[in-house]
């Protein structure tokens, strides 16, 4: 995370700037995007004030906290914020609907030279197979609701992928020898 501090009124410290800069890179986990964060430390006669701004895709979050003491400051306002996130990832989490965070979506661009067409979007799931028969494979579709199966067949030693027809049946993609 960019990460930007100021002082007012206070002396100039490379501790509190990088106490700072440490307990924010804790939040990168946090964040889908990379963010800034702009920090301002003062001092207003015997209260320290830590104010935090973090900004980035669709997110922008403020935090405000008065102590006596600048790191308790930076703590507290630190640990609205990390509320504040986790209430705003809820709220992106209910209004897009549930999501299978294994699911990555990469942008592909397949365009002849000197021609311009929209990025489509690819879905990319990391799956875990086993070896199995065909037959095994079968069952296993019945059981569960997906339209298609990946596993590796237990005679070829070879990754095939069996799916459910339109039609109801099943259908079997294998590897040329």
């Amino acid at each position: 995370m960019q990460t930007n501090v100021m002082f007012k009124n206070l002396d100039h410290s490379e501790d509190l700037k990088s106490y700072v800069q440490g307990k924010l890179d804790k939040f990168d986990k946090l964040l889908d995007n990379p963010a800034m964060a702009t920090v301002v430390l003062s001092m207003r006669k015997f209260r320290r004030i830590a104010e935090i701004n973090i900004s980035g895709d669709r997110l922008n979050i403020k935090g405000k906290e008065e102590t006596e003491d600048i790191y308790s400051a930076i703590d507290n306002v630190l640990d609205k914020l990390q509320k504040q996130i986790k209430k705003n990832k809820q709220k992106t989490r209910a209004h897009r609907g549930v999501r299978n965070d294994k699911v990555q979506t990469i942008p592909v661009e397949e365009t002849a030279p000197g021609t311009f067409e929209p990025k489509e979007q690819v879905s990319v799931s990391n799956i875990e197979y086993k070896p199995m028969g065909v037959e095994e494979a079968i069952m296993q579709m019945d059981i569960v609701t997906n339209d298609f199966l990946v596993f590796t067949n237990a005679k070829t030693d070879r990754v095939n992928v069996l799916y459910r027809r339109k039609d109801g049946g099943y259908g079997l993609i294998q590897p040329n020898r």
